[in-house]
């Protein structure tokens, strides 16, 4: 095959292409209606358009034809839709493209659009949020609904669609911009407790996967592998994506939010000391 066949859809699926070519073209319609001082810079410009591009390229390439077919490409693909896609797209920090593009919709829409934003904030709720990520992974891991989803076409398309919503819905609660000191922020303290509480049971049901002495999920003898490789090593292969990777992004994302936690803590402490001198 040529590389141009790799690029090509395996699975031509027009709300996906719809939906990604829309987020790019809303950014950069932002990008270029936007002041020049508030727009981001190339780098977190960058880091933005490969957290998408690389959630695209696992749904809309040759990629999503081994992901059906291998279960640990499977696994690969869901660790960067659920997990890397999400978390370079908020450590690019959109917020003020979207603050932009938010500023130029009309009241009348903005009221429309208020149930979203009541909905947005349940699903933002912390309980919820780490329950809904660690959740989906279970239940679509869960052999009979892993088994159906895998051989249904639209269930397939709401696997990969849920999981990539929910990774951006909770990497972004986690990675938010803004102080908790100034905003209705969720704490440092707590981002970190989160981010400990959710890579448990990910190591949980990775290490069982690897574990496991018979077929976990026989789909892939059902429908056939992509190479000729044993079952025994294509679950295992799954079972250490779904275990090792995961809690490392786990453990860099409590690191990047210590170094943010400590960086405005120095910012913090004398802002109070000077609104202290000047209220005696």
């Amino acid at each position: 095959m040529a590389v141009a066949d790799y690029l090509i859809p395996y699975d031509f699926s027009p709300v996906t292409i719809l939906g990604f070519a829309l987020v790019l073209g809303f950014y950069g319609y932002g990008l270029l209606k936007m002041p020049e001082a508030d727009r981001p810079g190339s780098g977190r410009i960058l880091v933005f358009v490969v957290g998408v591009m690389i959630c695209y390229g696992v749904m809309q390439t040759r990629f999503d034809y081994y992901s059906q077919y291998m279960f640990f490409v499977h696994r690969g693909q869901h660790l960067i839709l659920h997990h890397l896609g999400p978390i370079l797209i908020a450590l690019s920090n959109p917020l003020p493209v979207m603050r932009f593009l938010y500023s130029r919709i009309k009241p009348g829409v903005r009221h429309i659009l208020r149930p979203l934003g009541w909905l947005y904030r349940f699903l933002q709720h912390p309980a919820i949020a780490s329950f809904l990520f660690v959740g989906l992974i279970y239940f679509w891991l869960w052999p009979p609904i892993h088994f159906d989803a895998m051989l249904s076409r639209d269930l397939y398309w709401v696997m990969n669609w849920s999981m990539l919503l929910d990774g951006l819905l909770f990497w972004w609660l986690i990675f938010d911009p803004r102080s908790p000191v100034t905003s209705d922020a969720l704490g440092y303290g707590k981002r970190i407790l989160l981010l400990a509480l959710v890579a448990i049971p990910q190591m949980i049901l990775g290490a069982t996967i690897v574990f496991s002495r018979g077929m976990v999920y026989d789909v892939y003898e059902v429908c056939g592998r992509a190479w000729p490789m044993p079952p025994e090593t294509d679950q295992l292969l799954g079972g250490l994506l779904t275990w090792i990777p995961p809690a490392m992004m786990s453990i860099l994302g409590i690191l990047i939010i210590l170094r943010r936690a400590m960086r405005e803590d120095g910012k913090v402490a004398p802002l109070s000391e000077n609104l202290e001198a000047s209220h005696p």
